[in-house]
């Protein structure tokens, strides 16, 4: 058994104004993204009949349930988010967000060479709004684009002007977004050069390249602790560390995804005694490294433009295999939902930092 964490660290750092030190609170809460519902279950009743039976307190939607371009008409879509927000309220599951699928990964998107598909994925992304604001939620998030071999063969110049286009299309995403209602939008971690940020100076260079334009609404990191697998493309050190991805920006990311894996795959395994004793994700070390990342987040550059976060949603985001049967796959929901709790109490924790 993992060490247990302690549930409440009290600590004497936190944001100074002259020589006042002001305590906050950061809370957390346990949750499980959608995707284990994906061509299974087709209920909105199920959906959260099920989060609920499997004791996870937060849903994160995903897009792959629910998909804007995809999943029937506009009429169809509306009244099934409609659907959600009141089975959710029914089973006391609070919705955290919607989250991007496989399916938009599947797309150069936002970093197409072409402005037309990039239009055309800013149009899923104000369609997944429009719905998120149905179900009762007011943050959208995930990844929307993959930057071209074309384009990172072409040298530095290309790679970096593609980001800072990537960076000012999430400006004037925020800028619908406001207008619309959404309250924040998140942007994901990932573990290769097309799909940034993938390092971790890459992350606080392009969160202040965002938020440093001043959008109408913030737009946070998610952190996915299996998302450290860039030694296939050469990255070492501290960029392929959880631990440090957390210190250094869990205070920035309203969502961090948790999975069992390993450090050269990201496997979207359960907390299973057989999965834990597989992969080297540590629940210990993990809650210890985001409470740090909480504590010190005013020491980061990022905070001189973005806030840091009042609270962060810890998603179980566990995908099984089309093979595993939906008996043992609730099983494995349910043993890692009781897991995680261990840290969790009650699927809830409030940081006095």
């Amino acid at each position: 058994m993992l060490r247990r964490w302690r549930i409440c660290i009290h600590t004497k750092i936190s944001r100074r104004y002259g020589d006042t030190v002001m305590a906050r609170q950061v809370q957390l809460e346990l949750g499980i993204n959608g995707a284990f519902l994906t061509r299974r279950w087709e209920q909105p009743e199920n959906w959260m009949r099920l989060t609920a039976e499997l004791g996870y307190p937060a849903h994160e939607f995903c897009g792959d349930v629910l998909d804007p371009f995809f999943s029937g008409d506009s009429d169809y879509q509306m009244r099934t988010a409609g659907e959600v927000k009141a089975a959710a309220e029914k089973y006391g599951v609070h919705i955290t967000d919607i989250y991007t699928g496989v399916a938009t990964h599947r797309f150069h998107g936002l970093s197409h060479s072409d402005p037309s598909c990039r239009r055309r994925m800013m149009q899923w992304i104000y369609d997944t709004m429009d719905l998120a604001l149905a179900m009762g939620t007011d943050r959208v998030g995930g990844h929307w684009d993959a930057i071209s071999v074309e384009v990172m063969d072409a040298g530095d110049d290309a790679y970096e002007a593609a980001i800072d286009r990537l960076c000012d299309t999430f400006v004037e995403m925020a800028a619908v977004g406001a207008e619309k209602g959404i309250g924040a939008i998140y942007l994901e971690q990932m573990y290769i050069p097309s799909e940034v940020p993938w390092t971790l100076r890459q992350a606080e260079d392009i969160l202040i390249g965002i938020n440093r334009q001043k959008p109408a609404i913030p737009v946070y990191v998610t952190l996915d602790v299996g998302h450290m697998a860039g030694m296939h493309y050469g990255l070492e050190g501290e960029d392929l560390d959880y631990i440090a991805w957390l210190r250094r920006l869990a205070g920035f990311a309203e969502i961090v995804h948790l999975q069992q894996t390993t450090p050269d795959g990201s496997h979207h395994w359960p907390f299973t005694d057989e999965f834990n004793a597989r992969g080297h994700i540590c629940m210990g070390a993990l809650m210890e490294a985001l409470e740090e990342g909480h504590r010190t987040a005013f020491e980061s550059p990022v905070s001189e433009y973005l806030q840091p976060v009042e609270r962060s949603f810890l998603v179980a985001e566990i995908i099984p295999g089309s093979t595993k049967t939906e008996t043992a796959l609730l099983e494995e929901l349910q043993i890692s939902a009781d897991y995680l709790k261990q840290w969790l109490p009650e699927g809830r924790l409030t940081l006095d930092l």
